[in-house]
């Protein structure tokens, strides 16, 4: 068995998958004949997207360990294993340092935290049977910043870490990690980022189904960086290279945005 290769009839589990990329991932894995799990806060969403691809609804909070214990052992006795866990649900809050500890930490519980939690969970089962596959929404924002989003910057450089992480620690024991880096997206998140996203990603906006085909691409491909933005390779190459230039460019960007919000 390959690094890419994914079980016939595949038990998926979805966070975050009541809308937007997360509904077009359960989409894209029933159609394939998958069997899907569809989590998220919002259990009418979730009940909807289950509903749709003929998949198990579950409602909760999964970015806490009561929560994702209760997914995985609703999500095992539904599928009996758990060969695809989609690491999908996220936050964005917007601001810098003055953001409260309360939104800061809420930010880290749920970008983060939610992933280590997921893979604390799932890996044991997986390392034995020597197969799992661990895809994680991380954003464009992971491997370069977010603009007027501190919060999201920083949570979304972690969520890469840990993905980078697991990758190089068990990729040679069959474990698969796909590190999902979008820039804009349309979603209820990118409507919610105001004229300043929009500015900033709007142009380039995709639609959730042409993330949810990357990530199968990149999954047949056995390739960690999924990159819907082909852009987002020379942006991030850039910020290694020559990253003065790219500071002085982001900052470049940054002054637009204050301008056109009537910050300055």
């Amino acid at each position: 068995m390959t690094r890419a290769d994914v079980p016939d009839n595949a038990g998926v589990v979805i966070t975050g998958g009541g809308g937007g990329i997360g509904a077009a991932l359960a989409r894209r894995f029933a159609a394939g004949g998958a069997r899907v799990v569809v989590a998220d806060l919002d259990g009418e969403a979730a009940a909807a997207v289950a509903r749709e691809v003929g998949g198990t609804a579950f409602a909760g909070d999964v970015a806490g360990e009561d929560g994702l214990r209760r997914l995985h052992a609703e999500a095992l006795g539904v599928l009996g294993e758990i060969d695809v866990f989609c690491a999908n649900a996220g936050i964005a809050v917007h601001g810098g340092a003055e953001v409260s500890e309360e939104d800061w930490a809420r930010s880290w519980e749920v970008n983060v935290m939610a992933h280590v939690r997921a893979a604390r969970l799932l890996l044991p089962a997986w390392l034995e049977r020597g197969r799992g596959h661990f895809v994680a929404t991380v954003s464009a924002a992971g491997l370069l910043t977010s603009l007027g989003a501190a919060p999201y910057s920083v949570t979304k450089h972690g969520a890469l870490a840990f993905a980078e992480w697991l990758d190089v620690t068990y990729r040679h024991r069959g474990i698969s990690v796909y590190a999902v880096c979008p820039q804009g997206v349309r979603t209820r998140m990118l409507a919610d980022s105001g004229p300043g996203g929009e500015l900033i990603m709007g142009p380039s906006a995709i639609e959730p189904e042409q993330v949810a085909d990357a990530v199968f691409e990149a999954m047949a491909q056995g390739r960690f960086l999924v990159l819907p933005h082909e852009e987002v390779a020379g942006f991030y190459a850039a910020r290694a290279g020559e990253n003065e230039r790219w500071l002085g460019g982001m900052n470049k960007l940054q002054r637009k945005v204050e301008d056109l919000l009537g910050e300055r």
